[in-house]
């Protein structure tokens, strides 16, 4: 795979954490298509190795509930690349139980994972990106935003990730720092499979959404690259649903046309 011709001046700058997830690695190669030099991050070494050989990215094994790590993670691509314009957060996790049969380990892990990990990666990111401006992209969930059931946990940790979206949007929009995030619908990616492995519960979800099928992850992580480009220089503290419609669509119950 080749990324175009460009001057390495050029070239914009992305990190993406979470890089090996179904959408992280989609939008590692939807930006490297585009041109972007990428540091790319994510907790396990041998696929994400894998995936930096494909791209001629720079990579580093980082859990990103440490933020010492994420902090260093993000020094190192400015130092190697001598700047960063847009950090991509694609860490997560699922966790579909009601609150009375979570356990307090699967609650701290929840919030860990999405919300403490997107904290990081905000707190890390600005002082490399205040000098020169910026884009920051979140991920939160359809359940942030719409009741659910079964998925107390991890909508309470994703609505925690749409109140940091919008506190840093406020915060640093003077530097010229956009901070933004996506909010799926389910998507099919290697976090969804036990899910998508019953067909009574694809059945289901396909018929919840009222585009009528569920997310691809090319369709989320083209929102994720647009909101990253300097052309969105005027978007901020924009949560945007790419749900098929799942938050502000009722699906038709008419059989006709």
């Amino acid at each position: 795979m080749h990324a175009p011709s460009q001057s390495p001046a050029e070239q914009p700058v992305a990190v993406v954490f979470g890089a090996t997830g179904g959408i992280g690695s989609e939008l590692a190669r939807r930006l490297f298509r585009a041109g972007w030099k990428l540091s790319l991050h994510a907790r396990t070494e041998a696929p994400l190795a894998t995936l930096a050989g494909e791209l001629s990215a720079a990579s580093k094994a980082v859990d990103a509930t440490e933020p010492t790590a994420v902090e260093a993670a993000l020094t190192a691509a400015n130092e190697r690349f001598g700047r960063v314009d847009a950090v991509a957060h694609c860490v997560g996790s699922l966790l579909l139980k009601p609150a009375h049969a979570t356990t307090d380990r699967e609650w701290q892990e929840t919030l860990s994972q999405n919300l403490t990990s997107a904290f990081n990666v905000v707190r890390a990111a600005v002082p490399l990106l205040r000098g020169r401006g910026g884009a920051i992209v979140l991920v939160s969930s359809v359940a942030a935003r719409r009741g659910l059931a079964n998925h107390e946990a991890i909508a309470a940790a994703k609505a925690g990730v749409v109140g940091l979206t919008l506190a840093a949007a406020a915060s640093y929009a003077r530097h010229q720092i956009r901070v933004n995030c996506v909010a799926p619908g389910l998507t099919r990616t290697p976090l969804a499979a036990p899910i998508l492995r019953s067909e009574t519960a694809l059945k289901y979800s396909t018929a919840l959404h009222p585009l009528g099928r569920i997310g691809e992850p090319a369709d989320v992580a083209s929102a994720i690259a647009w909101l990253m480009q300097p052309e969105q220089s005027w978007l901020t503290g924009q949560v945007l649903g790419v749900d098929g419609g799942l938050v502000a669509v009722q699906p038709s119950l008419s059989l006709g046309a």
